[in-house]
């Protein structure tokens, strides 16, 4: 029995519903409003005391982190694997998910927090806005929000989001001309469900063709990826018409401040090389 706690936009709960339905599992999804600050109910801090979504409940055990969720499913439900059995590729595809983890994860927050979220913030109350910083519980996070929220594109984490998004795709790039067509070779693997719905947030804010404009490999395997049966339903299924025209609507007026923050990136990339 699989009981999964998601918010159906959520990046983190996208990947591990890609994993779930790869391996063709059933699971009963109890929505998780993030917005109502429903992750912060003492009910379900006692699932996941972090109060971020996913949580995954299995025979009565759970289990959080997106990352470690997609590890576990693999090892209870092995079979169609999407973890390498060579132990190279192995740590290869948890250095991707590591990647994901420590820059991704933070950058499309602040690039979707500059380009949306902000917004809804400036419709609420100062009282209403106060009670979502101050649920945000770690001080890190909360200094993130704020900071955005004061300053949108203009806020260092965005810039921090953007050079995580440039190193990866140039990563991304070199790992694809060397196997393809999936990031470890030949099988879709949890390296490629890890990035799937990162690209995919920024695909759906027409920002995707900025960071990938000198990426072939990077389009091609994005043409494979957004087209594979497990993302249009773990994915494009979740995503509501009023969340997908808010992207589609805010996503293109930061654009130009993207383009801007990307070439301050390559220069400072190209100062620290030395060239």
């Amino acid at each position: 029995m699989i009981k999964f706690y998601q918010f159906g936009n959520s990046v983190c709960c996208q990947k591990v519903r890609i994993t779930m339905l790869e391996k063709q599992l059933t699971w009963e999804p109890v929505e998780v409003n993030v917005f109502r600050n429903e992750q912060y109910s003492s009910d379900y801090l006692k699932i996941n005391p972090k109060g971020v979504v996913p949580a995954l409940v299995h025979d009565g055990k759970a289990i959080t982190e997106s990352t470690l969720i997609c590890e576990y499913l693999d090892d209870v439900y092995p079979h169609p694997s999407l973890i390498p059995a060579d132990p190279f590729l192995r740590t290869s595809m948890r250095q991707w998910s590591k990647l994901v983890d420590e820059g991704l994860f933070e950058g499309i927050t602040e690039i979707s927090f500059s380009a949306m979220f902000r917004q809804r913030l400036k419709n609420l109350s100062a009282e209403e806005r106060n009670v979502r910083f101050r649920n945000v519980g770690d001080p890190r996070r909360r200094d993130r929000f704020v900071s955005t929220y004061e300053l949108g594109t203009a806020s260092p984490f965005v810039l921090h989001g953007v050079a995580a998004y440039y190193k990866t795709f140039k990563l991304l790039e070199n790992a694809l001309d060397e196997r393809g067509p999936w990031i470890l070779g030949e099988s879709l693997s949890l390296a490629d469900i890890s990035l799937m719905p990162y690209v995919a947030r920024l695909e759906f804010l027409g920002l995707l063709d900025v960071f990938t404009v000198d990426r072939p490999a990077v389009r091609e395997w994005w043409k494979i990826a957004r087209e594979w049966p497990s993302y249009i339903a773990g994915v494009v299924a979740f995503v509501k018409d009023h969340e997908r025209e808010e992207m589609i609507t805010h996503g293109p007026k930061i654009r130009g401040d993207i383009e801007d923050l990307i070439s301050k990136v390559k220069s400072i990339a190209h100062e620290a090389s030395g060239h």
